[in-house]
């Protein structure tokens, strides 16, 4: 795995803090408003927000308040962009929004990588770096490698890798339920379950570089229209332990 989703592990580690200040909620809401307007309101039938309401889940977001955001109308002005962009050290960044106006969101993106040392970068010119996957992450007290391994490969996985105290599944996105599904089946406890983006191809950083990398990441995550950033960066688990610190 690469330095950027074991950041993400250590992220997710911090989600009730962040939902504590509402950014998560707010972040999850915009996301079952989408999915719910893309493909109905009715979870059984639509995967995403499935996914969706398992990640309200995952956060404690109160069931009510994930309930009523399904039933917004289909004119709500909330949209996908996405921006690309390159923080120091040559480090590329996908940015994913969800907004209602884009023009505000694209002003505050470039100034938030002006100000941390990045910059934005033409479209598709990062974006190819960056392959979509479905990614599963199991607590390792809920359940023995090998029992996940053999019941996540059954269903569909690539992969099932170790990182800190959770295992990461990895499926292609079209699998990414079914192969939920079938560890809940087996009573295995999920702790989430995401469709992400992994890098087909890292930049190596290292201390003089990870943590201004690292604060513009961040400066991004906390833009309220931000739902996701991607970066290609790889670092030392002895570096990214010190910087999580």
């Amino acid at each position: 795995m690469s330095g950027h989703s074991k950041w993400a592990t250590i992220k997710r580690k911090k989600a009730a803090t962040d939902a504590a200040r509402g950014k998560t909620f707010t972040k999850v809401i915009k996301e079952i408003t989408i999915a719910a307007r893309q493909g109905g309101g009715d979870p059984e039938g639509n995967p995403r927000l499935r996914t969706a309401i398992l990640a309200a889940k995952s956060v404690n977001m109160p069931a009510g308040m994930a309930v009523r955001r399904r039933g917004l109308p289909s004119g709500s002005p909330i949209e996908e962009a996405h921006y690309e962009g390159y923080a120091p050290g040559g480090v590329a960044l996908l940015v994913e929004v969800a907004t209602d106006n884009r023009n505000r969101t694209s002003g505050d993106i470039r100034s938030i990588l002006t100000r941390y040392g990045g910059n934005m970068a033409e479209a598709g010119s990062v974006s190819y770096l960056f392959k979509p996957r479905g990614l599963i992450v199991v607590d390792k007290s809920a359940v023995a490698e090998d029992t996940l391994i053999e019941a996540a490969l059954e269903a569909g996985a690539d992969d099932v890798s170790a990182e800190g105290d959770v295992y990461e599944v990895l499926t292609p996105t079209s699998l990414l339920e079914t192969v939920r599904e079938a560890l809940v089946a087996r009573q295995i406890a999920i702790h989430s379950a995401e469709a992400t983006k992994l890098a087909s191809l890292t930049v190596p950083i290292d201390d003089s570089r990870a943590a201004s990398v690292f604060r513009l990441i961040e400066a991004l995550e906390d833009h309220d229209d931000v739902q996701k950033v991607y970066a290609n960066y790889s670092v030392s688990d002895e570096l990214l332990a010190k910087l999580a610190q």
